[in-house]
């Protein structure tokens, strides 16, 4: 089992269960890291082994990941403004060509066409780029729509999130876009995974939101006065969650009933989420605790001190509804057999680190749940 963790600055690392790789990214260096574990009797026992591979581009800034269907792992390059690939044996490559200049390449997943599907954030694009590296841009209708999470959705779509225009976008694999605004104004749409009845994003406002194929949007309002959910992946019981700034995890069943659990270190900042063949799930904790965390489906968490502590930054890029200025992290799963894929979530998403005298106003929220039917006029 591969499991794969891409990050910004600092470092960040991970555990999972099981004999397996995880696979981490470092900091301005652009360092990819792959990281063994093997966890004897319980994950308290894990034993840890590291091996790092460096991104050819220096300062590259590696941020999204997700696996291919030819058996490699396929990373962005936001810095480098690159799609990154790298195999088991730890070979990387990188292709540049066809990306627009400053596009800023972010999230990324595996498409139904067997190709790689990934958002640029700065260049307003969805992009696309085959297994043999060639790459073909879509733009969107709306300007300054900030591309953020995408995955595959159960029609056969690629499905995606517009921060900067509150809005859920689709891309059908020959390029036809629709957008679906969101019922709530400036709610911060950030990640997305595939899950119960549609399609299941957070919103950084404090929302839990459901899109099916048809465009129907239904919002669910968070109990936390500020939670910032960010991550989200489909685990048992429904869809689990962390929350930034509520210092907790979530999980939300189809029928929309909210349960928050606690974490036990104090400002943990968890982001990236995803679920482990041992049916816990598994996040990150980029505050200045800087541990790996995992929650049974019972509620109960242990945490795990990663070698070195991250150094702090800030969220995300600016005018997405997140904390400040640069980007955040970002994680998500990879099976060894692509026969797994039905079964697993297409990707998870991953976690900025904690910004010293943090304010964020933000209008209040409306109670639960709000629905919205049809694509944006």
């Amino acid at each position: 089992m591969w499991w794969s963790w891409v990050g910004m600055g600092g470092a960040l690392r991970a555990r999972c269960p099981g004999a397996g790789w995880v696979r981490r990214c470092g900091g301005g260096a652009g360092v990819l890291a792959l990281v063994m574990l093997l966890l004897v009797a319980s994950p308290a026992s894990a034993a840890v082994m590291i091996t790092e591979y460096a991104v050819t581009t220096s300062g590259s800034l590696p941020y999204g990941i997700t696996r291919g269907p030819d058996g490699n792992l396929w990373f962005t390059e936001q810095a480098g403004n690159k799609i990154g690939k790298i195999t088991p044996s730890g070979t990387v490559t990188e292709y540049g060509t066809g990306i627009t200049t400053g596009s800023q390449p972010e999230g990324i997943t595996r498409g139904p066409d067997g190709n790689l599907w990934f958002t640029e954030v700065n260049g307003n694009n969805i992009g696309k780029i085959t297994t043999g590296g060639t790459v073909t841009e879509y733009a969107l209708p709306t300007a300054s729509a900030l591309p953020e999470g995408i995955t595959r959705g159960q029609d056969g779509n690629l499905w995606f999130t517009e921060p900067g225009a509150n809005q859920i976008g689709k891309i059908t694999p020959s390029g036809t876009i629709t957008e679906y605004t969101l019922p709530t104004a400036s709610s911060g749409p950030y990640e997305i995974t595939r899950g119960p009845g549609g399609l299941w994003f957070t919103e950084v406002r404090g929302y839990i939101g459901k899109i099916t194929t048809s465009g129907t949007i239904t919002e669910y309002a968070l109990p936390s006065s500020l939670p910032f959910p960010t991550g989200i992946t489909r685990g048992p019981g429904g869809l689990w969650f962390t929350e930034q700034l509520g210092n907790n995890i979530g999980k939300i069943t189809p029928s929309g009933t909210v349960t928050e659990y606690a974490l036990p270190t104090a400002s943990s900042y968890p982001y990236g989420i995803t679920r482990g063949r041992d049916g816990n799930l598994w996040f990150t904790e980029v505050g200045n605790s800087g541990k790996i965390g995992m929650i049974t489906t019972s509620g109960t968490i242990t945490e795990y001190s990663t070698p070195t502590t991250p150094a702090p930054r800030c969220g995300s890029p600016a005018g997405r509804g997140a904390p400040c200025g640069t980007p955040m992290r970002r994680t998500t799963r990879s099976e060894r057999s692509p026969s797994a894929e039905s079964a697993a979530p297409e990707s998870a998403e991953a976690a900025p680190e904690p910004v010293a005298g943090l304010r964020i106003a933000l209008p209040p929220r409306h109670p639960g749940p709000v629905h919205h039917h049809g694509p944006t006029a």
